[in-house]
C-alpha cells in the first residue's frame, strides 16, 4: 500500500530509545516530524541541529520531532546503539527531541519503501488526526511546517501539488535503483560492456538527466574508446544543450570536449572536438540578457575553445572578462576565492606569463603537457 498525503500514519517499530521517552503511538493533538537520518550520511547534521529550533519554536503549539536511525551499519546492535550514542553527543549536543534506533528494517519497509522515499535524511509530518501531512526533504520544513501547525497545509493545492511530484519522482527512482545498482557495480569491475546497456536503460526513463548523458559519453569514448559511437552520443548531446539552451547541458557539454585533466582525447579526432566546441561557444556567445552570474562561468567555459583552436587572444580576452564578472558576484569568500584563483591560474597559463587580481598572483604551470588545454578549478560561481 502506498503511503502519501492524507494516509493513516503507520506504526511506531522503533527498537530501542536513546534519547527521551519511548513513543508508542502518536497522540491526539500534536504535529509529529518524523527524522529519518543516518550517523555514515555527511549531510544529516544541519537538519538535525535546524530540527533542535523547530522543536523550541513550536513546542507550545504541540510540535513534537522524532528522530529515527533505521540504517545503522554495525556488527553488533550494541555497536550500533554506541554508534549513535557517540554520534550524537558529538553533532546534537542541545538535543531536545526523541531519537531511537531500529536495526530490524520495519521502520524502513512501513515507513521509507511504502512513500517510495530513498536516503536520509528524510522527513515525515503527522497531522493532529495522525494522518500524514508531507513527506519529504527536511530543507522544506521551514515551509511546511507553520501550515500544518495552522491546519491549512493538507487541502492546499500546494501540498496536493508537491506530493503528486514527489511519488512521480519516487516511483521512477524506485525503478532506476536496480538500473544504477547494477551499472555502479559493473563500472567497479571496469566491466564497460555491461554498464554501457545499464546506463542506456537508465536515459531511457529519465531523459532529462544530463548526469546520466554525460555518463553515457564517458563510458563510450573514454572508457571504452568506442570512437564512432561515442562521438555520435556526443553530437546529439551537444544538440541537446543548444536547443534546450539550459547553462547546465551547455556547461556540460564544453567539459566533455575540453577537459584534459579529466578525459583522454589522444582517439578523439581534435577536428571532431574543435566543430562541436565552435558550434557551443558561438550559440553561448550569441546569448543576450544574461546576468553576471550566468556570463562569467560561459566565458571560462569556452575560453578552452579558442585557445586550443590557436585564437589565444580571444582565449585570454574572454577569461580576462570572467575573472573581471566573477570578482564582483555577491558571494561569501570561501566560495568566490578559489574559483578566482583556479580561474587566474588558467590565464596565466594561456598568457605564458603572470597573471595578477588584486593581492593574488600566479605564474604558469609548467606541467602541462604539448598541446594540452590548461585547466584551472571545477568548481564555477553561478
Amino acid at each position: 500500500m502506498i503511503l502519501s498525503l492524507e494516509s493513516q500514519a503507520p506504526a511506531i517499530k522503533v527498537q530501542n530509545w536513546l534519547r527521551g521517552e519511548a513513543l508508542a503511538n502518536f497522540q491526539p493533538n500534536y504535529v509529529y516530524v518524523l527524522e529519518f537520518f543516518g550517523t555514515s550520511c555527511p549531510h544529516c547534521v544541519a537538519p538535525m541541529l535546524n530540527l533542535t529550533q523547530l522543536q523550541e519554536k513550536y513546542r507550545d503549539r504541540g510540535l513534537e520531532v522524532v528522530g529515527v536511525a533505521a540504517d545503522e551499519k554495525a556488527a553488533t546492535a550494541d555497536q550500533a546503539h554506541a554508534n549513535l550514542d557517540a554520534w550524537l553527543t558529538k553533532n546534537v549536543p542541545k538535543l531536545n527531541f526523541r531519537v531511537g534506533i531500529d536495526c530490524s528494517g520495519e521502520m524502513e519497509k512501513l515507513w521509507k519503501e511504502a512513500s517510495f522515499s530513498f536516503g536520509v535524511p528524510f522527513s515525515f509530518v503527522v497531522d493532529r488526526d495522525s494522518r500524514i501531512a508531507f513527506i519529504g526533504h527536511p530543507t522544506d520544513l521551514d515551509d511546511v511546517l507553520p501550515h500544518v501547525l495552522e491546519g491549512t497545509w493538507r487541502s492546499s493545492d500546494q501540498a496536493k501539488a508537491f506530493e503528486r511530484g514527489r511519488i512521480a519522482k519516487g516511483r521512477e527512482e524506485a525503478l532506476m535503483n536496480p538500473i544504477l545498482d547494477k551499472f555502479n557495480a559493473a563500472i567497479e569491475m571496469e566491466d564497460w560492456k555491461t554498464a554501457l546497456p545499464a546506463i542506456e536503460e537508465a536515459i531511457a526513463l529519465t531523459p532529462d538527466d544530463i548526469d546520466l548523458r554525460m555518463t553515457h559519453v564517458e563510458t563510450l569514448l573514454y572508457k571504452m574508446r568506442d570512437m564512432q559511437t561515442g562521438l555520435a552520443v556526443l553530437r546529439q548531446l551537444v544538440r541537446d544543450a543548444i536547443d534546450r539552451n539550459d547553462q547546465e547541458w551547455l556547461l556540460s557539454a564544453l567539459d566533455q570536449l575540453f577537459n584534459p585533466e579529466e578525459y583522454d582525447y589522444t582517439d578523439c579526432p581534435s577536428v571532431e572536438r574543435l566543430a562541436m566546441g565552435k558550434e557551443l561557444s558561438e550559440h553561448i556567445l550569441a546569448l543576450t540578457g544574461l546576468e553576471d552570474e550566468v556570463k562569467a562561468p560561459y566565458y571560462r567555459a569556452v575560453a578552452p575553445y579558442y585557445y586550443e583552436s590557436g585564437d589565444k587572444a580571444r582565449a585570454v580576452e574572454l577569461l580576462e572578462l570572467a575573472l573581471k564578472l566573477a570578482g564582483g558576484l555577491p558571494l561569501p569568500d570561501n566560495i568566490k576565492q578559489p574559483v578566482l584563483e583556479d580561474w587566474l591560474q588558467t590565464l596565466a597559463d594561456y598568457k605564458g606569463e603572470e597573471a595578477r587580481s588584486g593581492d593574488v598572483c600566479v605564474v604558469p604551470r609548467t606541467n602541462i603537457s604539448s598541446g594540452a588545454t590548461p585547466k584551472g578549478g571545477e568548481d564555477e560561481p553561478g
